[in-house]
């Protein structure tokens, strides 16, 4: 039982933190990631992928729907934030001694974590079928 409580807890902590960047792009709009998918090159219907690894993916892991599903499609989000914005920039040191990207990071490796040993039994969500 507590395996799973730290499961839940990861769970929450992703998700529960993430959905605070993804609505936060939902009030002030996407045009930021727009110019950078652009700059790179890069086809800007991509964005459509915020609103799902920033919003629904977490919403998703908290409750615990698709778990492993969701969760890899929040570190697939984080290595499109790094690719985006911070480039090899991520391994630069700050003013504090921790790494510039330090925060993309640990949502990424805590998102494979969460891909890899699953949701554990304490689900927010107990429908059954493609979702559960």
């Amino acid at each position: 039982m507590s395996t799973d409580f730290g499961k839940f807890l990861l769970r929450l902590g992703v998700g529960g933190l993430m959905i605070f960047h993804g609505i936060y792009k939902l009030i002030h709009g996407h045009d930021f990631i727009i110019n950078q998918l652009s700059a790179k090159g890069l086809p800007t219907w991509l964005w459509l992928g915020v609103p799902i690894g920033e919003v629904i993916a977490p919403l998703f892991v908290i409750l615990g729907i698709a778990t492993r599903l969701s969760a890899t499609l929040i570190a697939i989000t984080m290595v499109m934030s790094i690719f985006l914005v911070k480039g090899m920039g991520i391994f630069n040191l700050t003013n504090t001694g921790g790494l510039a990207g330090e925060l993309n990071l640990l949502f990424l490796f805590s998102a494979l974590a969460i891909a890899f040993i699953g949701p554990g039994r304490i689900k927010l969500y107990s429908g059954s079928g493609l979702f559960s």
